[in-house]
């Protein structure tokens, strides 16, 4: 079984299963250190998030959350649908080399079956209602699906601007299937020590390490 560390680490990932090999040959690897972004004039992602049911899953290597369908983002002229997000601690990504304390992915896709994924950077400060929200509903049990009483609204997990840094890469667990859109948001949302500490008990570190940029264009909102 692949993990962030030992026998089963990101090293090994690619030799794990014939189905892994990408994890290793890849060339579009997740994640990288965002560095000199062109600056443009970037189309926003167009949020179309609204309350909805939820189930909180964990899955053995994350906390995954389980939304209900009719959650969208349009982007590039294209619609995709939130299908989940998760946590990852530290950050996955970095900001020229800095490293957050936190970041959530979500995970989008198109009816063709195209992958794209908003990181919204978490950093220590005060505490998230949002985050909170999942935590009061973390399963006590792995892999087991727990279906919250309440719905939860996307839109507040969001930064209050939506600038972001974009580039084509791949998942950052196995298989690392290449062609995801990325967006990374470039303000980053505060969460307390408190709620990052709850995460920690269970996962104090399933970040993938740092993939070569090898020359990708990383476009930036102006």
């Amino acid at each position: 079984a692949w993990s962030y560390e030992g026998e089963g680490g990101p090293d090994a990932w690619g030799r794990l299963k014939p189905e892994y090999a990408k994890c290793a040959t890849g060339t579009r690897q997740s994640p990288i250190d965002i560095r000199e972004g062109i600056r443009v004039e970037l189309d926003p992602v167009q949020f179309d998030y609204r309350p909805s049911g939820f189930r909180v899953v964990d899955n053995g290597h994350t906390v995954q959350v389980n939304v209900a369908a009719g959650n969208t983002i349009e982007v590039t002229g294209r619609r995709y649908e939130l299908v989940q997000f998760h946590f990852h601690r530290p950050s996955e990504e970095r900001i020229d080399g800095h490293q957050f304390d936190m970041v959530a992915h979500l995970v989008h896709k198109d009816p063709e079956g195209r992958l794209a994924v908003v990181a919204v950077l978490l950093d220590r400060g005060s505490a998230h209602p949002l985050v909170q929200q999942v935590w009061n509903n973390l399963p006590l049990e792995q892999n087991v699906e727990v279906p919250a009483r309440q719905a939860i609204d996307l839109n507040h997990l969001l930064p209050p601007t939506h600038r972001y840094y974009t580039y084509m890469g791949s998942l950052t667990t196995p298989p690392c299937s290449e062609g995801v859109l990325w967006m990374v948001m470039q303000q980053p949302v505060p969460v307390s020590a408190q709620q990052i500490d709850i995460f920690s008990r269970l996962y104090p570190m399933n970040a993938r390490p740092i993939q070569r940029a090898a020359g990708r264009m990383i476009k930036q909102s102006n």
